[in-house]
């Protein structure tokens, strides 16, 4: 086990006995003492002999005593003493004498003590005087008694003195009286001194270490005083300054050294915060009532830039109970002040743009709504932005792109918003607009289209020129809610319609609004319900080839029969899985269904799985196709992925890969809704597609006199042709646009006009009776446009209003759910908007869901047009 060496402390006393010797000053005293308490006095006694000479020499003559006696040995005594004398007078200051070691100088001083006293008492005769007492005697002792008193506590000197008078008077063979009293002199002396010696050594000692403690601390205050952390002062009892540390008096505005002795101290402080308890009110208080006060925050008053300081004083007192004044310390607080408002600061205001962060917005939207004290239900409006196409422009041109990006659109807000309201970051690529006091609709619709505009303005983030667009979600208090948290969720869903309705567009708060939020959650619990309890199912819908009329596949599609809601179209349940989470377990269970049931038709006869971008981007995917065709036992050449171009947003290493592994296991892949989306010839270039899916909205109408689609499909067939790859067009379902396709040159073809989509049961059925040939069926020419949606209207009938959803329209006709049972031949208006109305009736009706005709055909185009005026 290691050793720690102790340290002995400087107020620690030795333990052993003190060695006589050192008490009396005559060896080495240790470190516990300052040797220089033993010749501390030797040089105010060589100052002060010349007294102790002339004392000599005023005895000769009061003694009628002749300097002169013409005697050798006497007149060498008399220049032994003056000599002597001379050499205590001047000895001692010299350098050489306090060069010698503390006791060292005391035994010279003795030695020099005993001479002088003795060749002193050689010099006096000792002859009695009238009254019988010796003059020598008398002469000797009073200027014994004068030595003594001027060494004072060095009593051993004074000892040595009386033992060298004693000598002198033996040696002369003075009376027995003088001899016996100069020996109890000295026996006298020496045991004075004897006795004190301990005691003069422990107060030296004492002594010694209180000087030592103070000058330790005064060495400790000038190091905190130069290192800036804190400086001292005192007053006295007017409050004038006395002492205040030298490091503070620099860092004062045109102060020199020492211009504050004087002053008040309250001159040094600033009015500060009085409602805080800071300042000068606060410290003169403490001064003119005599109490401590302890860390006052104070601001300084003679700086140029602005400092905090805390001070802290207690009063001074006398043993007698007299106030002397204060006395206290002080530290500079500014760099924490900084500190505290820049953790205030970013507490409050976004690191990344300086707009005010979701906490800030939130307080001000509460005190907005709150009202002038807090009487609740002013007057507001809230918006919320989102930027449109901002995550591609992270991942393509990286996070540093997108926060200077961010930075952009913060300074274009608040050039737009300017001192109408306030403007702040709820977080990623969400803003808040706060706008206290009543707006009209008019000028709030003008702020949303000016910040629209905006910000779709191009961009130019490192030499890259970048489009981006936002939508903008509006709620109004009181109409819209009287809590921060119901305009915030208010706005939020508005926010969600303009984004539903093509982004790019704003959208005032309504109430139809939180019921459709409710019905899709709802929703969203249903279907995490439906996947858990296997309440999903799939159908399959042919492809057939458009040269032999054999089905070459079969696409898997994914159905839902709702306990209450019935048969609800993947376009409406598929976006709430992919939004809540559930299209990876949910897309798993098709792909696996679907390779199950393929094993069971024939060898030759492939199945089409549709992929999620979602999924897609999941660098597991590869395995688990892998994994289910394992499971399944089908062979990876009769399974097809397909795949939208919405994939190619995030294109980068990662996406060629997983293309590179789908193809290594040798599934087909086949490009879904070609034309529809972000298209681009360089995906077809790169990707290693076996298929391009030409979508339902060419082939539908393109057997109609004048319809361009019939061009647009024969130019996709020519660049597949051209690719080497297979093309299938969707949608077919009448035999006019049938004839169309294969004049055209598809491979394949898939729609209606073969049948609707048919269970895994059915299918096999089929097989068996059929074989693999397909039947075209359907209508002869092409009916209108359908469109699927999920819309809330109005439906008026009898003055009452019902609200319902429109889930298909066609030019001629809609189906609309929500309301029961309704007769058929019932004639009401559907309401789309305040200024659009349309007139129906009802041809069927199944629980809530009905067919209606519409009194006179409506432009689709026109409606979808009007729907975006609406946000204008």
């Amino acid at each position: 086990m290691a050793m720690v060496p102790s340290r002995t402390k400087l107020t620690d006393v030795q333990s052993w006995p003190v060695d006589l010797a050192a008490a009396l000053g005559l060896a080495e005293g240790g470190t516990e003492v300052s040797p220089f308490w033993i010749s501390s006095s030797l040089g105010q006694i060589a100052r002060l002999w010349p007294l102790i000479l002339l004392a000599k020499l005023c005895t000769f003559a009061l003694l009628h005593a002749s300097l002169f006696q013409g005697s050798v040995a006497y007149t060498l005594i008399l220049t032994a003493m003056l000599l002597i004398d001379g050499v205590v007078m001047i000895a001692p200051k010299g350098g050489r004498f306090q060069q010698q070691r503390p006791h060292v100088q005391k035994w010279l001083m003795l030695a020099l003590m005993f001479l002088s006293s003795f060749t002193f008492g050689l010099l006096l005769e000792p002859a009695a005087n009238p009254g019988g007492v010796p003059n020598g005697l008398l002469a000797e002792i009073l200027v014994a008694i004068l030595v003594v008193c001027i060494f004072g506590d060095r009593r051993l000197l004074g000892a040595c003195y009386f033992l060298g008078t004693l000598c002198a008077s033996m040696l002369q063979q003075a009376p027995f009286a003088q001899t016996g009293l100069l020996f109890i002199c000295l026996a006298g002396m020496m045991i004075a001194t004897l006795r004190q010696a301990r005691a003069d050594r422990d107060r030296a000692i004492a002594l010694h270490q209180q000087d030592l403690r103070a000058q330790r601390s005064d060495r400790l205050l000038q190091e905190y005083e130069q290192s800036g952390h804190g400086w001292f002062w005192e007053t006295d009892r007017h409050g004038c300054l006395t002492y205040i540390s030298d490091t503070l008096v620099s860092t004062l505005d045109g102060m020199p050294q020492g211009g504050m002795i004087g002053r008040r101290l309250t001159d040094l402080i600033g009015n500060g915060d009085h409602q805080h308890g800071t300042g000068e009110r606060t410290v003169g208080f403490h001064l003119s009532a005599r109490t401590g006060f302890s860390e006052i925050a104070v601001r300084a008053a003679m700086t140029q830039d602005e400092r905090w300081w805390s001070i802290s004083g207690q009063p001074v007192f006398n043993e007698y109970g007299q106030f002397h004044g204060f006395r206290g310390s002080g530290a500079d607080l500014t760099a924490m002040r900084r500190s505290q408002a820049e953790v205030q600061r970013l507490a409050q205001f976004d690191s990344l743009t300086g707009l005010p962060n979701r906490v800030q917005v939130l307080r001000s939207l509460e005190e907005a709504v709150a009202g002038p004290q807090g009487m609740g239900a002013s007057e507001c409006t809230l918006m919320m932005l989102d930027l449109d196409r901002f995550k591609s422009v992270n991942d393509t041109l990286g996070h540093p792109a997108g926060d200077a990006l961010l930075r952009q659109v913060s300074q274009r807000l608040l050039e737009v918003a300017g001192n109408r309201g306030l403007v702040g970051r709820q977080g990623g690529d969400e803003f808040k607009i706060l706008l206290p006091g009543h707006h009209d609709r008019r000028s709030m619709e003008q702020l949303a289209r000016a910040i629209i505009a905006s910000l779709s303005r191009p961009y130019s983030i490192e030499g890259t020129v970048v489009v981006i667009g936002a939508s903008i979600g509006i709620s109004v208090c009181p109409q819209d809610g009287v809590t921060a948290d119901a305009l915030i969720r208010n706005a939020d869903l508005a926010l969600y319609a303009a984004k539903g309705d093509g982004r790019g567009v704003h959208r005032f708060y309504s109430s139809e609004m939180h019921a459709d939020a409710e019905d899709r959650r709802q929703m969203e619990e249903d279907l995490r319900h439906a996947l858990a309890s296997d309440a999903l199912h799939l159908v399959y819908q042919p492809v057939v080839s458009s040269q032999t009329e054999r089905i070459t596949g079969y696409e898997a599609l994914l159905r839902w029969n709702h306990p209450v809601r019935g048969a609800i179209s993947p376009a409406v349940f598929v976006p709430i899985a992919e939004e809540s989470g559930l299209i990876a377990p949910l897309g798993e269970w098709v792909l696996r269904t679907a390779c199950r049931d393929a094993t069971q038709w024939v060898d030759d006869i492939r199945v089409a799985v549709n992929v999620s971008p979602i999924q897609f981007a999941n660098p597991g995917l590869p395995a688990l196709v892998m994994s289910a065709l394992a499971n399944s036992q089908l062979a990876p050449e009769r399974l097809e992925l397909e795949i939208t171009e919405s994939v190619f947003l995030n294109d980068d290493d990662g996406t060629d890969a997983t293309f590179a592994r789908l193809k290594a296991i040798g599934v087909r892949l086949a490009l879904d809704d070609f034309g529809t989306g972000y298209s681009s010839l360089g995906y077809l270039k790169k990707a290693p597609f076996d298929k391009i899916k030409i979508d339902q909205s060419f082939v539908r109408g393109a057997a109609v006199k004048g319809n361009r689609n019939s061009a647009i499909i024969k130019a996709i067939v020519s660049l597949a042709e051209a690719l080497g790859m297979d093309t299938t067009a969707e949608g077919a379902e009448t035999q006019d646009e049938l004839a169309l396709i294969r004049q055209l040159g598809c491979s394949h073809i898939q729609g209606y006009v073969y049948g609707r989509p048919l269970t895994a049961e059915d299918v096999l059925e089929r097989q068996r009776s059929h074989g693999t040939l397909a039947l075209a069926e359907g209508f002869q020419s092409s009916r209108p446009e359908r469109k699927t949606m999920l819309r809330t209207v109005n439906v008026l009938h009898d003055g009452h209003s019902y609200t319902a959803r429109i889930r298909n329209i066609s030019a001629t006709g809609a189906m609309i759910e929500g309301l029961w049972n309704v007769p058929e031949g019932t004639i009401f208006a559907i309401e789309f908007s305040e200024s659009l109305s349309v007139n129906a009736t009802s041809r069927w009706s199944l629980d809530d869901r009905m067919g209606v005709e519409f009194a006179a055909p409506i432009d689709l185009a026109a409606l979808g047009a009007h729907s975006r005026s609406l946000a204008c």
